[in-house]
């Protein structure tokens, strides 16, 4: 790695699967060149997968062209799970000292997605196509459109990059806070009823 690129400061990109269900196309879309580019050229020296718990061997054969990371200034670190959870994880995207903010590609599961909202990274939602009745898509598409979140597709995830670039300068805070009488929600799906417009 250069001496430049090691004179930048930190910049993370961290995506997440959750804990469930495998997205293997998640993470290869990852390492689609294009998108690999598009990290280095919005000034990200790190990426940092949660590939999940059957991942790991897919992880290590994508991963294997260290040259060509080290060639776009990008640093490549994989897992499978955190018993603790992804926290630490988050923040570490959301920057700090020494460091910019970065953002966090998730799947569109509640709990990840509301984890970075609460921290207040920039984060693109991939809704996982793989799934039956999937409700992610309408979760992802109604997050986009209120302006919390950039809902990104696979293999276009470049273009969603440059979007959450975006999102970074009007993010707006979580959790929302909604005009008149303000009703008291309890739980995950009180939150999510009321991001959704589901209470009167």
């Amino acid at each position: 790695m250069s001496s430049d690129s090691q004179q930048k400061s930190e910049k993370l990109c961290f995506v997440t699967i959750g804990a469930t269900a495998s997205f293997d196309s998640l993470i290869r879309a990852c390492f689609r060149p294009e998108f690999l580019r598009t990290l280095s050229n919005n000034g990200y020296t790190d990426l940092l997968l949660q590939y999940g718990k059957n991942g790991r061997s897919m992880f290590e054969e994508l991963s294997q062209h260290e040259s060509d990371l080290n060639a776009l200034g990008l640093r490549c670190r994989g897992f499978g799970l955190n018993p603790e959870g992804l926290t630490q994880e988050m923040m570490a995207a959301k920057g700090g000292a020494g460091s910019t903010e970065g953002v966090v590609i998730s799947h569109a599961g509640s709990g990840s997605i509301l984890a970075a909202l609460r921290i207040g990274v920039p984060l693109i939602v991939v809704p996982n196509p793989e799934l039956l009745d999937n409700h992610q898509v309408e979760l992802a598409e109604a997050l986009a459109t209120q302006g919390y979140v950039v809902q990104g597709i696979l293999n276009e995830l470049d273009v969603a990059i440059a979007r959450s670039e975006d999102l970074r300068q009007v993010h707006k805070v979580w959790p929302p806070v909604n005009s008149g009488t303000h009703r008291q929600t309890q739980g995950l799906q009180g939150i999510m009823d009321e991001e959704m417009g589901f209470l009167d």
